[in-house]
Order: structure tokens, then sequence, then C-alpha cells
């Protein structure tokens, strides 16, 4: 699908703990079932680090062997291009979208990651949420579900935009990513709500940027995956 290539550079490629993490999480992801293929990743506000998980995520499950596309629907700030340092000149997503692209193969990148490819968001729109709503975006969700193994969604946070729950529609679940400490109970019960009214149910969580006291700071942080399930517990 893919006629071009792009290097990432990752700039913080993590210790043995947080790769140990993104395991779990890669496992988890693989156990939630096999219905579960086009995964979105959202967050509740900005710099929780969504970002981060769905492209280490990415990586992981192509590590596995698996066949992963990598696409960036933040159309309104999107960090793929600077964080990991792609020189490439590149077409995007909200090309496509817009019309100005017509072959869906101009946008799809190979990666240096074996098993990676990927769709950058871009250049900004004016009016993401509606063309995120076309039917042109749910088609190239259909055609990319029946041509790799995961398909992997990177949204704007969800707790500001409604740009995730949009997407989410043609989505079969969601990795919710949580700063540790920094977004309340309550914000992520409506963050998950928007999520499951819009069709798209929450597999999982990511608690990041965890300070572990007693092995210092790594950056990243350590992760914890299953807030889909306290949520529900606290409910009862």
């Amino acid at each position: 699908m893919a006629q071009y290539k792009i290097t990432l550079h990752d700039p913080k490629p993590g210790n043995y703990f947080y790769k140990e993490a993104l395991k779990t999480l890669r496992a988890n992801l693989q156990f939630s079932g096999k219905s579960n293929k086009v995964i979105l990743v959202t967050s509740c506000r900005e710099n929780e680090g969504k970002s981060d998980i769905a492209f280490h995520l990415s990586v992981e499950l192509a590590n596995a062997g698996k066949k992963v596309l990598l696409l960036d629907a933040d159309m309104r700030k999107s960090v793929y291009v600077s964080k990991y340092a792609i020189k490439e000149r590149t077409n995007g997503l909200s090309q496509y979208l817009s019309g100005q692209i017509e072959d869906v193969t101009s946008i799809v990148y190979r990666t240096n990651y074996p098993c990676l490819q990927m769709i950058l968001a871009g250049p900004s729109v004016p009016n993401p949420s509606e063309i995120l709503g076309d039917s042109a975006f749910g088609n190239l969700l259909k055609a990319a579900r029946n041509s790799y193994d995961y398909v992997i969604v990177d949204t704007p946070p969800l707790g500001a935009i409604i740009d995730a729950a949009v997407v989410g529609q043609n989505c079969d679940g969601a990795v919710l990513v949580v700063e540790s400490g920094a977004v309340s109970y309550r914000v992520a019960q409506r963050v998950k709500g928007q999520l499951e009214a819009a069709g798209c149910k929450v597999i999982g969580a990511v608690l990041n940027k965890v300070n572990n006291s007693g092995q210092g700071k790594y950056g990243y942080g350590k992760y914890g995956y299953g807030y889909a399930y306290e949520y529900e517990k606290s409910e009862e």
C-alpha cells in the first residue's frame, strides 16, 4: 500500500521498565480479542503522552511481527514530524480527506521499523472534526482494516475537543492515556462516557508519568493498564 519511506528518530527510546510496561500493554491489547483491530488512542488533556504511547505501542506490535498502520488523526496539533525528526517531504491525512490528494498510497509511508507503516496528519485544517466525520475517513479505515493486523489511531485529547469521539465511531476500541495526578476521576469518567456514547468501547487505559520513588524517575515513568475495569467497579 505504501510507495514511499520516512525515517523516524526516537528521541526517548526508554529504559528497561518502560519497555517492559509497553510489552505488557501490547499483550493486553492482543488478549482483548481478535475483533479489536482499529484502536483509538486519546487522552483527557494535552501533554499526557498519548502520542508517545501510540507510537511505541505501534512499534511493539510491529516488533511482534504484526503488520501495523499508525494513523495520526490529530490534524490540529500533530507532533510526529518535529518530535521524530522526519526530514522527508510528506503528504498527510488532511490533504487526502480534503480532496487535495486522491491516491491514498501517496499518504501511506513505510518506516525504518519493519512491519510499521504510517499516515501523518498533514497540514492543519480549520474543520478537522467535519472531515473526520466524512465517509472518506470511514472508508479509509475499512480499507486499512483489511490490509493490516492493527491500526493505531492517534487523536486529539477528548477533554476539550470532540475529534476523538468522531473518530471513535469507526474504531473497535479505545485506549485512554491518563497522566498520574493530573486528571480527576470525574474528568476521566466524562471522557470515557463520550467515547462510549460514540459507540467506541474503552478497552483499557495507560497510567502515565508515574513517579516511582523506589526506582527513581525514568523519563516516561511506569505504566498501568486496566482503568476501564476500575471505572466499572466504582459504578457498582
